[in-house]
C-alpha cells in the first residue's frame, strides 16, 4: 500500500509525463519524491515519458506501461505514483496491468492532507475532498460508511446494485459534511466580524509548502506551531497577536496551509473556510523559499491559488526565506528591497532566515510601515495605492537573480 494508511513504508515507483507546452513537467521528480515520502512512501526509481497527448486506456501506453511494470519488478516496487492526475479507467488500468497499486498526484496529496489534519474543522475539510475524489473511483470498498450515516436516508431495495449503494452513502456524508461546513464558515465569519469591529489589522502568511511559514510564524510571535522540514507540516489555521514596537500597537498574525502545484480543485474547494483567512487579511506575508531552484514557478503558483481564492488584490510583503542557505555568490546586498511582479506590481520584499532570525527586525519594520498606512484605499498596483513601502536601496543585480 503506497503512504499513510500502511503499517509500513511501501516502496515507490516514480513515473512524470511530458505532455508539452501548457502542462506542468517536472524531470526530476524531486517534489513528488517528497511528497511520496511525506506520506511514508520510500522512492526507489523514477522514470519519465513524453506524450502528445495522455493515452485513454493507460495515460503513457502500452509499450511504456510495460517499461514500467519491468521497474517496479526490477527494483521491488510496491507502488507506483505518477506526477499527473489519472483517470478512474486509467487508473484502474494501469493497476491490473502493473499487478500493484497506482496512485497520482491527486490521491497522494489528498492522502498526506488526510494525516495531517489535526482539528475537527481541517478533518470535516479533508474527508469532503476524498470523498469528492473517490466518488467516481467506486471500487466496493464503501460499506465501512454505513456507519457514518446515522439516521439520514435510507439503503434502497434488496435489487440494488452495490455500487449505488457505495454513491447514495457517499452522496449523503458529503451532504451532511457540507452542511457541517457550512456552521464552520458562519463561525468563522463571526469570529472576522468581531475582529473587524475591534479595528484588528489583520496578516496572513501564505506561501508554497514546506517555504517555512510556521517557523516564520513562531519566531514572529514565539509561539509553538509544529514545524517540520516537510511538505504539509501544517493544514490548520493558527492565529495569534502580533506586537509592533515601532507601531506600538499589536496585529492579528494567522498561518495557513501551503499552496503546491496542481493543488486538487476539491481540496481548495473544501478548504473555502480555512483559506478565507487569506483572502479577508488587510496583508499578505507571502513567504518563498529563496533557497529553491524552482522559487520562480513556486511563487507564480502561490499567485494563481490567490487570484482563484479572490486574494490577489491583498497587498503583499515577499518574504525570501531561509537566506542562511544561499551560497555566498546569492547572498543579497541589501536586506529589504522592492520586486516588480507581472503586471507591473512592485512589492516590498525582505530577505530573511526564521530559523537563525536574521531579517526579522527588518520584516517587523514593514509591518508596522503597512499597518501606519491603514487599511483604506490599499491595493497591490502602486498607481491607486495609498499605501507604500518604506525607500530603500534596491539592489538591481539581485532583482534579476531571483526575479
Amino acid at each position: 500500500m503506497s503512504a499513510l494508511s500502511a503499517a509500513n513504508e511501501a516502496r515507490a515507483v516514480l513515473v512524470g509525463v511530458d505532455l508539452g507546452a501548457g502542462a506542468a513537467f517536472d524531470a526530476t521528480l524531486d517534489e513528488l519524491a517528497l511528497l511520496a515520502e511525506s506520506a511514508g512512501d520510500t522512492p526507489v526509481a523514477r522514470l519519465t515519458a513524453r506524450r502528445k497527448a495522455p493515452d485513454a486506456a493507460l495515460f503513457v501506453g502500452g509499450g511504456k506501461a510495460d517499461e514500467i511494470k519491468a521497474l517496479v519488478e526490477s527494483s521491488g516496487g510496491q507502488c507506483v505514483i505518477f506526477d499527473q492526475a489519472l483517470s478512474p479507467t486509467q487508473q484502474r488500468n494501469l493497476e491490473r496491468h502493473l499487478g500493484v497499486e497506482v496512485l497520482d498526484r491527486t490521491g497522494l496529496i489528498l492522502e498526506i492532507f488526510a494525516a495531517r489534519a489535526q482539528s475537527h474543522e481541517g478533518k470535516l475539510q479533508v474527508e469532503l475532498a476524498q470523498l469528492q475524489y473517490l466518488s467516481n473511483r467506486l471500487v466496493r470498498r464503501w460499506t465501512h460508511l454505513e456507519r457514518q450515516r446515522g439516521g439520514v436516508g435510507h439503503r434502497g431495495g434488496p435489487g440494488e446494485r452495490q455500487i449505488e449503494l457505495d454513491r447514495r452513502m457517499i452522496g449523503e456524508r458529503i451532504k451532511a459534511l457540507k452542511a457541517k461546513l457550512v456552521k464552520v464558515k458562519r463561525q468563522r465569519g463571526t469570529q472576522r466580524r468581531s475582529r473587524e469591529r475591534a479595528g484588528t489589522f489583520r496578516i496572513s502568511l501564505v506561501g508554497y509548502t514546506n517555504a517555512g511559514k510556521s517557523t516564520l510564524f513562531n519566531a514572529l510571535v514565539k509561539a509553538r506551531s509544529y514545524a517540520a522540514d516537510q511538505l504539509f507540516a501544517t493544514l490548520d489555521t493558527t492565529t495569534r497577536q502580533l506586537y509592533l514596537e515601532d507601531a506600538g500597537r499589536s496585529v492579528s498574525l494567522s498561518d495557513t496551509v501551503g499552496f503546491i502545484r496542481d493543488l486538487p480543485h476539491t481540496l481548495v474547494e473544501a478548504f473555502q473556510a480555512t483559506l478565507q483567512e487569506a483572502a479577508d487579511a488587510d496583508l499578505l506575508l507571502h513567504v518563498v523559499d529563496a533557497s529553491s531552484p524552482a522559487l520562480a514557478e513556486q511563487t507564480v503558483e502561490v499567485e494563481r491559488v490567490l487570484a482563484e481564492i479572490g486574494a490577489a488584490g491583498i497587498p503583499q510583503i515577499l518574504v525570501y526565506n531561509k537566506a542562511d542557505q544561499l551560497d555566498a555568490a546569492q547572498q543579497p546586498r541589501v536586506i529589504a528591497d522592492e520586486l516588480e511582479l507581472d503586471g507591473g506590481r512592485r512589492v516590498p520584499r525582505v530577505f530573511v532566515s526564521a530559523l537563525r532570525g536574521t531579517g526579522l527586525v527588518e520584516l517587523r519594520g514593514l509591518l508596522a510601515a503597512a499597518l501606519a498606512g491603514g487599511t483604506e484605499a490599499r491595493t497591490m498596483d502602486d498607481a491607486t495605492a495609498g499605501w507604500a513601502p518604506p525607500a530603500v536601496d534596491v539592489d538591481t543585480d539581485r532583482l534579476q537573480r531571483h526575479a
